[in-house]
């Protein structure tokens, strides 16, 4: 992504309502497997660090380490958050076989030319048994500026996850939709108004309407807890074991 991007991130990722509940997926995700006990947990492609700094706070037990293509996300990570950060790219881990209990890929793979390296990698530095959990973004006829302004190479259909996770070697794996709620404000958008000035539309919004969409996002999380699946929605979760 662009340098504008990074900081862009940095500056909201600790209140935007669309980080906010992406972290939260992904924390019940790793929590349902790893518990309160000490693991040892990679973020693969960890931006400016703000999934870490979240995560790291309300979950002591679990040892954080980043790795980033981008020189400027991991200055912004190491000022931000405590863990062990390095620049490297997610097709080249600098990690030996079997070294995390977990892997988190958060809005990355999308932006990787080739994925399916990527996925391997991930696969590789697992132990047996470690868990993989992934976001993506969803629907190719949801293309639009926002994917253009962060250098996006593609956006996935649920069967293409769950295929190229069980290609790198993952079993059990299992995948939802989610912000589908927000979903036909998010098409008028990027389908029908014109495109910002700046760029992505990573930013916040005035205070009720990103109290809005957080409630939105909170009725997702219940029918996610009590259903286990969203048939549609603008990302996709993905879980998978090595």
């Amino acid at each position: 992504m662009e340098p504008a991007e990074y900081r862009k991130m940095a500056g909201v990722e600790d209140a935007m309502w669309y980080y906010r509940a992406l972290h939260a997926h992904l924390r019940r995700e790793l929590a349902a497997r790893l518990g309160g006990q000490a693991a040892r947990v990679l973020d693969a492609g960890c931006g400016s660090g703000g999934l870490i700094r979240r995560l790291a706070a309300a979950e002591p037990a679990w040892h954080w380490t980043g790795v980033d293509v981008s020189p400027l996300a991991c200055e912004l990570a190491r000022s931000r958050c405590p863990a062990d950060i390095r620049e490297a790219s997610v097709t080249a881990l600098p990690f030996p076989d079997a070294t995390f209990d977990a892997v988190v890929s958060a809005d990355v793979l999308y932006h990787v030319e080739d994925d399916r390296a990527a996925l391997r990698e991930l696969r590789r530095v697992l132990r047996p048994g470690g868990i993989v959990v992934l976001n993506v973004p969803a629907h190719r006829w949801l293309w639009s500026y926002h994917d253009v302004a962060t250098h996006a190479c593609r956006r996935y259909t649920r069967g293409e996850l769950l295929g190229k996770l069980q290609a790198a070697g993952f079993v059990g794996a299992r995948a939802t939709h989610w912000n589908a709620l927000l979903l036909p404000l998010l098409v008028v958008r990027r389908k029908l108004l014109p495109a910002p000035r700046g760029g992505s539309d990573v930013g916040l919004f005035p205070a009720p309407v990103e109290a809005g969409c957080r409630a939105a996002m909170a009725l997702e999380r219940a029918w996610l807890g009590r259903v286990g699946r969203l048939p549609f929605g603008s990302s996709l979760l993905a879980v998978g074991r090595a």
